[in-house]
């Protein structure tokens, strides 16, 4: 199981109140939620290996020089580009949240220079033991989904655990209407085509999912679309055609904003084995009194040990 921590943190935070501090008054909301969390997807899918995936760079200067505007409304207007905005009380809860999963035993991943994403997509691609339950509420890892053995699963949260939907290529096929041969690939040029606000993507004007779908479908990928509308006269309609044209700049280049990259260079804290009982048990203990904790802790080590 790979998680989108990051992902798991943000949720946690904007869904608990801030109502329970740590001992000397520290917000604690994300650092509890992201514990129940991972216990609750422990219980559920009892994974034999586990691994917190983490941001190193949640807008990699690659993908900024590729398209501008990727990820442009997640940073502050008086800042800089360098850092995500972040709420005050989640960036300190970060750390806390990294410290627990150490004293667990809970492993760790990242690649310098590159987002959680493409460490779920690389550490997914090159898994060739365990089947593979990716774990975000981030559409984009749709795109990992693989049938090829020994298989890839995204658990889809972004309306919350208690509606969480597994997918695998068939199931992305059937709800965005794609290619089965190749919904995960397909996924991703329909994100390039239909367009992704919340990362800043524009898409192609006047090209809509069930349009993009459409399009899929009737030629089976992005190069076969593009082919056909360059012809003239073009088999597309015609406003289609030349807005696909007119946006091959944009198609050349956000391809590789859109694709997650199966390449990284990723860096593991340690064995992603699941551990059965805590690492260090009495750094835990500490953190469980100090951060208070308690009964989150109690239920994550219930949830390794079952």
């Amino acid at each position: 199981m790979l998680l989108d921590s990051a992902g798991l943190w943000f949720r946690a935070f904007y869904a608990i109140p801030d109502k329970v501090r740590s001992a000397d008054g520290r917000s604690v909301n994300a650092l509890r939620g992201f514990l129940d969390m991972t216990s609750q997807l422990i219980t559920a899918h009892r994974p034999d290996r586990l691994v917190a995936c983490l941001d190193l760079d949640w807008r990699p200067a690659f993908r900024v020089e590729l398209l501008p505007t990727y990820k442009t409304h997640r940073v502050a207007e008086d800042g800089d580009g360098s850092a995500e905005e972040v709420p005050d009380t989640l960036s300190p809860q970060v750390d806390m949240i990294l410290e627990v999963l150490d004293a667990v035993g809970i492993a760790t991943a990242g690649a310098e220079g590159l987002e959680a994403d493409d460490v779920l997509g690389t550490l997914a691609a090159r898994e060739r033991r365990d089947r593979v339950i990716v774990v975000s509420g981030d559409r984009d890892l749709l795109q990992v989904a693989d049938d090829t053995a020994p298989g890839v699963r995204c658990l889809y949260i972004g309306r919350g655990l208690a509606k969480a939907e597994m997918f695998g290529p068939v199931e992305v096929a059937q709800k965005y209407g794609l290619p089965p041969g190749r919904a995960g690939a397909a996924y991703a040029e329909l994100a390039l085509l239909r367009g992704d606000p919340s990362d800043g993507l524009p898409g192609v004007p006047g090209i809509g999912e069930k349009t993009a779908s459409k399009l899929l479908l009737q030629y089976g990928g992005l190069a076969a679309i593009r082919e056909a509308a360059a012809q003239q006269p073009s088999p597309l309609p015609a406003r289609a055609a030349a807005s696909i044209n007119a946006s091959s700049d944009y198609l050349d280049a956000a391809w590789d904003v859109v694709w997650v990259r199966r390449d990284a260079d990723v860096q593991l804290s340690g064995d992603d084995r699941m551990p059965r009982a805590p690492r260090n048990p009495q750094r835990l203990a500490e953190l469980a009194e100090e951060l208070r904790i308690t009964a989150q802790v109690e239920r994550l080590l219930t949830a390794l040990a079952a």
